[in-house]
Formats: C-alpha cells, structure tokens, sequence
C-alpha cells in the first residue's frame, strides 16, 4: 500500500506550487530568448551538416586569403614577362594578358570582394532590421509610411538602381558599401516587419507593455532577441547577394578601377582571351562562384537548422 505524503512534505509542495503562482506566466519570455543552450544546440546541429561544415571552411580560406595574401610573398601587379602563359609549377593559375600572376591576382582579388560585400550586408541589416522592427512595432501610419516606401524601393531592379546610384555618386568602396546597404535594407526591412509582428500578439510583449516599458526597451530587448533567427538569416543571405552584386558591378566598369584585382574586374579584362587562355577568366569566375555559393548555402543550413 503507498505510503502517504507527510504533512512536511504536503507543505513543501504547497509552498512551491505558491511560488509557481507568483511568477506570471506573461512574463516568461517566449522563442529563442527563452533558451540560453538553444545556440549551442543549434551549432551543434550546423556542425553535424557537411555542407555547413565544407561551405565555413571555404569561407574561411578566403577570408584568410584576404587578410594574408600580402604575407605569402604574392605580388599581384607584378610583370612575369610571360604572357598568357598556361597553369605550370611556377605560375599554378598561369598568367593574363599583362604577364601577372592569375594565382596571386585571384588571391588577391578576395580583398576587395570580402572589404565591400560583407561590409555592405552588415549596413543593410542593421537599417532593415531597425526600419522593420519600428515598423512592426508601432503599425499605423508608421508601418504604413514605411512600407509604402519600401515598396517603391523594392519593385525597382537591383542592379538597374545600383548602376544609376554608382554612375550618380562613385564608385569608391565607401560609397559602394553605402549603396549597398540601401540597396539590400528594405527587402530585410519587410521580412523582419512580418516577423515581429508574429511576435507582437504574444504574452511577453503584453506584459513588458503594462509594466510600462519604453517602446525603445521592448524593441531592444524583448522583440530583437526573439526576431534573433531571422535577422541573421537575412544577414547571411544579403551577404552573398552583395558579394556578387559587387563583382557584377567590377565587370561592368562601375566598381573597382585597374590595375586592381578584383574578380569582376578581371573576368572583364580577360573575357576576350577566353579562348586562347581559359585560365585568365575561369579561375576569378570559380573564385567568385566559390564564395558567394559557400555564403549561399551557410544561409540555407542555418535556416534549416533555426
């Protein structure tokens, strides 16, 4: 026959389901705030992805190219004294038209590429993020002015803007990050904005609001850690997008100028020795496709995964 619970321990469980009571369930935060192991976990799950796993090396390979091609004894604008010549020991990408080292000018061109891109994607989803969660947050007028505005931005072609704002004001790296970054924050701005509305109907944005905390503290700690997902999804996605849309503009003529080595710019100058010396276009064109699928695809395994 069970035994009983004792008075003590009958009081205990009162006293503990009293204290239960007294934590109001509204305040209990709600998504990935509520779980600090939950990164953890998640990071976890990414590492046991390959293609997460193969796409972060390459990512870091270039990352390291760039900030150490210079260490390596490459010399990018260097004349060989060999023309066009093919792959060999001493010239692993062969040359281009001018005699330069195709391997130490791809190396090289990953400076440029990760200096704009990332830079770029980064001033983007800060200023969607910030636009979207105001939005989301206040609806109204507000959410309706913005998204009025976004909508205009967004329905123009990116690259057809990007060429007109480039031709306009420039095309040093400042101004491309800038252009960018407007370029990329309204389509982030609106993903975040139907995010956080999503959360808005919940108990922990009720309750942070009765308690009478400023609009500008439940945005920054109660709404931004539970839209946490989304924004750096949004962030790995741009990254790559900016990545190509600054090699696209090198090739065009709009981004960087000779005799730099930036892919895009390379791919331009050799196209028409594509031919007779394959190298001088295919070995940018891989670097290019390289990084921008390895973002693409840290993007799709972290959506996945959260």
């Amino acid at each position: 026959m069970d035994s009983l619970p004792s008075s003590a321990g009958t009081a205990e469980l009162g006293a503990a389901g009293a204290r239960e009571e007294l934590v109001p369930t509204a305040l209990a935060p709600t998504g990935p705030a509520a779980a600090p192991g939950a990164a953890r976990r998640r990071l976890r799950a990414l590492l046991r992805r390959p293609t997460f796993v193969v796409s972060a090396v390459i990512v870091a390979c270039w990352v390291v190219a760039a900030l150490g091609w210079h260490l390596f004894g490459l010399d990018p604008y260097g004349n060989s004294g060999q023309a066009l010549a093919a792959p060999s020991w001493s010239h692993p990408f062969g040359t281009d038209n001018l005699g330069r080292s195709v391997f130490a000018r791809t190396l090289a061109g990953s400076d440029t590429a990760l200096a704009v891109g990332p830079a770029g994607a980064v001033l983007a989803t800060v200023l969607g993020s910030a636009l979207g969660v105001i939005a989301g947050y206040f609806r109204g007028w507000v959410d309706t002015a913005l998204m009025r505005l976004f909508d205009v931005l967004v329905v123009l072609p990116p690259l057809i803007f990007l060429i007109v704002i480039v031709s306009a004001f420039g095309a040093s790296v400042p101004a491309l990050i800038i252009i960018i970054g407007v370029v990329f924050a309204p389509g982030i701005a609106r993903i975040i904005r139907a995010a956080v509305l999503a959360e808005m109907g919940k108990k922990y944005v009720t309750s942070a609001r009765l308690q009478g905390e400023s609009a500008l503290r439940v945005m920054a700690t109660e709404l931004v850690p539970n839209v946490r997902p989304t924004i750096i999804i949004q962030a790995t996605l741009s990254l790559s997008s900016a990545i190509l849309m600054t090699a696209t503009l090198s090739f065009l003529g709009l981004g960087q100028q000779p005799p730099s080595p930036d892919w895009g710019l390379a791919i331009n100058q050799n196209i028409a020795y594509i031919e007779a010396a394959w190298w001088t276009v295919i070995f940018p064109a891989l670097a290019v496709a390289s990084l921008v699928v390895a973002v693409q695809l840290i993007a799709d395994n972290i959506k996945e995964t959260w």
